[in-house]
């Protein structure tokens, strides 16, 4: 339990019946960054459906609710490793309503609370999302440690570096990768 601002932040795990309204809160939440850095949404929700299905469905991955007093105020899918205890974040979002409250921030100490033997966390966001980047870097002590872009491709980015005769925009394949380190293998702290 992490309190901020006389509020409780608590996680608990989501039923496959909350998936859709989650992704409805996800993509209200990642259009601001893109309409913020942009100053309009592009066509189609923001991550694809596509995108999010195959996060909340993956077997490895596991979803939680971000509550604060009890009621739903975002959510985060994360991916645990059991036996190299590098564990990373999929998605994590707050409820636009929720934004600028500390809420993030006492949901993360909860993921930390929650996962106390893990030795790294790692989360990759877009280039141009600079309330994530403030996040990570500023209030959850996260440091970038490799930026991803057309000529040094990330795990997950597009096969093609065209799509017909129109080359990707920068926002389909420029990410940063960060990294938190809990403490170095094999050791108690």
């Amino acid at each position: 339990m992490n309190k901020i601002n006389q509020h409780e932040v608590t996680l608990a795990h989501a039923n496959k019946e909350d998936f859709p309204s989650m992704k409805k809160e996800l993509q209200k939440a990642f259009t601001a960054g893109v309409i913020e850095a942009f100053g309009d949404a592009q066509a189609g929700p923001i991550p694809p459906d596509e995108a999010i299905d195959e996060s909340f469905h993956a077997n490895e991955n596991i979803v939680f609710h971000i509550l604060r007093n009890g009621e739903k105020a975002g959510g985060v899918v994360i991916k645990i490793n059991p036996e190299t205890h590098h564990n990373s974040v999929d998605l994590l979002y707050i409820s636009s309503s929720s934004h600028g409250r500390g809420i993030g921030q006492a949901a993360w100490k909860a993921i930390e609370a929650q996962y106390p033997e893990t030795i790294v966390w790692e989360v990759v966001t877009p280039y141009f999302e600079k309330r994530n980047i403030h996040f990570y870097v500023n209030k959850c002590g996260f440091q970038i440690v490799e930026f991803y872009h057309l000529r040094h491709p990330g795990p997950n980015a597009p096969r093609e570096a065209h799509q017909g005769n129109e080359p990707l925009a920068p926002e389909e394949f420029e990410f940063f990768k960060f990294e938190k380190v809990m403490k170095k293998k094999g050791s108690n702290v």
